[in-house]
C-alpha cells in the first residue's frame, strides 16, 4: 500500500462513502487501485454497521459508483496511525479531527475539497436533509475533487 485515504463525515452514510466510492473508482479508472487505499468513517456512531442512506447509493450508481457494499464506521485514534490521509467533508469535522489526532501521528489532516480548484476551502454539504438535487451537488464536488486528490498523490509519488 503506497498510500491511504480515509473520508470523514458526521455518520458515514452520505457524504464520506459518496467520497469512498467515488475515489476508489477514480483510482481503479487510472490502474492505481492497487497503490491507493480508501475507506471512510463518522465522527459520531449513529449508523455504525449500516448501508449508506438509500438516495447515494441510488445517485452514485446512477454515475457508475457503487456504494452498496459499504457499512458506516466510526472514526477512532488508531486510524490516525493506520491512514497517510484524513479528510474531513467540512470544516466542523476538519476542527474535531484535528483535536481526535494523536501527538506523534504522521497522518495529514485535511479537507477533502481544499483539492479542488473549484471549492476549496468550502464544506461538501450535508445532503441528508434535502432532496435529490443536494446528493447531485455532493457528487459535482466530489469527482472534481476525487480526480485532483489522485493528481496530488501521483505528483507527489506516492502511488
Amino acid at each position: 500500500m503506497k498510500a491511504s485515504v480515509l473520508i470523514v463525515c458526521t455518520g458515514n452514510i452520505c457524504r464520506s462513502p459518496t467520497g469512498e466510492g467515488v475515489l476508489r473508482e477514480h483510482a481503479k479508472r487510472r490502474g492505481l487501485d492497487r497503490d491507493v487505499r480508501v475507506a471512510s468513517a463518522g465522527t459520531h456512531g449513529y449508523h455504525v454497521g449500516e448501508s449508506p442512506d438509500p438516495r447515494a447509493i441510488e445517485h452514485a450508481a446512477r454515475r457508475g459508483y457503487d456504494l452498496s457494499e459499504q457499512r458506516a464506521s466510526q472514526v477512532t485514534r488508531k486510524d490516525f496511525e493506520a491512514f497517510d490521509f484524513i479528510l474531513a467533508m467540512d470544516r466542523g469535522h476538519l476542527r474535531m479531527l484535528r483535536a481526535m489526532k494523536p501527538d506523534g501521528s504522521r497522518a495529514q489532516v485535511g479537507l477533502f475539497l481544499d483539492a479542488s480548484d473549484r471549492w476549496r476551502g468550502e464544506d461538501v454539504p450535508d445532503p441528508y436533509y434535502g432532496g435529490p438535487e443536494d446528493f447531485e451537488r455532493v457528487l459535482d464536488m466530489v469527482e472534481e475533487a476525487a480526480g485532483r486528490w489522485l493528481d496530488r498523490l501521483e505528483a507527489a509519488g506516492a502511488t
